[in-house]
């Protein structure tokens, strides 16, 4: 992998971000932002986490403006609604009743800034995921054992919810919460744009 030596900031908190971005060997600090999202925003899905992710880059590079900067937003859509992050066990259980047996969508969106030169780069990728049919024992279990609070849609594809995951159309690290293969593509070219 590429080595670069410029001031990298990840706008999040999500262990799963840090690990993706560290797993393509780079070095960053974590500042999150304080941006919360509103579900009820009328958008749709791709400009629901382009929105969010722009505003979460903006947030941290607003104080960090010669430094790069990633915000990224996740969420789960299904039959027009979108899920973001279960607050409590009867939510999380709702959304995986609803998921169950059925292909839905993760949208990631992803913004890349640079306030000092100018640069603010916003974009998303969506990855389809099909449910196995779960039962009410698959949904407590998974929700007694993991937690998932934290996880737009309430599940990790990554833990042990794996086993109920049939098939996926797309990105695989999109569903965990970065789009690996897009995100690297665009951020050395633009760290290319601004070094040549």
């Amino acid at each position: 992998m590429k080595k670069i030596n410029t001031p990298i900031i990840l706008a999040s908190n999500s262990p799963r971000r840090k690990a993706l971005l560290e797993q393509i060997n780079l070095t960053f600090d974590v500042i999150p932002s304080n941006i919360h999202e509103d579900l009820n925003l009328d958008l749709t899905p791709s400009l629901f986490v382009e929105h969010y992710a722009n505003e979460k880059a903006k947030n941290v590079a607003s104080f960090n403006k010669d430094k790069w900067v990633i915000g990224a937003d996740t969420i789960v859509a299904y039959e027009k609604k979108i899920f973001g992050k279960p607050n409590n066990k009867n939510e999380s259980f709702d959304m995986l009743k609803r998921l169950s047996g059925n292909i839905h969508e993760v949208y990631t969106g992803v913004s890349i800034q640079n306030q000092s030169i100018g640069i603010k780069n916003t974009f998303h990728e969506i990855t389809e995921v099909e449910f196995n049919t779960l039962s009410k024992g698959d949904i407590s279990n998974y929700i007694n054992i993991y937690n998932p609070f934290d996880k737009a849609g309430s599940y990790g594809i990554q833990d042990g919810f794996a086993v109920h995951i049939k098939k996926i159309n797309g990105c695989y690290y999109n569903v965990m919460g970065l789009p690996l293969s897009k995100f690297y593509k665009k951020f050395f070219a633009l760290i290319n744009r601004k070094i040549n």
